[in-house]
C-alpha cells in the first residue's frame, strides 16, 4: 500500500473523521492498491472549507485519475476495473 500527496496517486479518498462508510471505503480503496501497486490518499474534507461544501454528507466520495469514481461506497469490482484502464 503505498499512501501518497494527492497530487501523486491514483486513487483519492475524500472523507471524514467518524464516518463508519470512509472508514469501509478506504479499507477496500487500501486492499485494491496493494494488489495493484498504485499509490492512494485520503483527504480529510474537513479541513478545507471548499470541500466541505462540495461533498457535505457524499462522503466517501473516491477519484481516480482525478475523475469522480463513486460515492458512499466502494465497489471493488468496478474499482479494479477503473484500476486496469490505467
Amino acid at each position: 500500500m503505498r499512501i501518497a500527496h494527492a497530487e501523486d496517486a491514483r486513487v483519492v479518498v475524500y472523507s471524514r473523521e467518524g464516518c463508519h462508510l470512509c472508514e469501509a471505503a478506504e479499507q477496500i480503496v487500501a486492499q485494491l492498491v496493494a494488489e495493484t501497486g498504485d499509490a492512494w490518499t485520503r483527504v480529510d474534507i474537513d479541513t478545507d472549507p471548499d470541500l466541505q461544501q462540495r461533498f457535505t454528507d457524499q462522503v466517501p466520495v473516491t477519484f481516480v485519475d482525478g475523475r469522480q469514481h463513486d460515492f458512499w461506497r466502494v465497489d471493488p469490482a468496478r474499482l479494479r476495473a477503473a484500476l486496469a484502464r490505467g
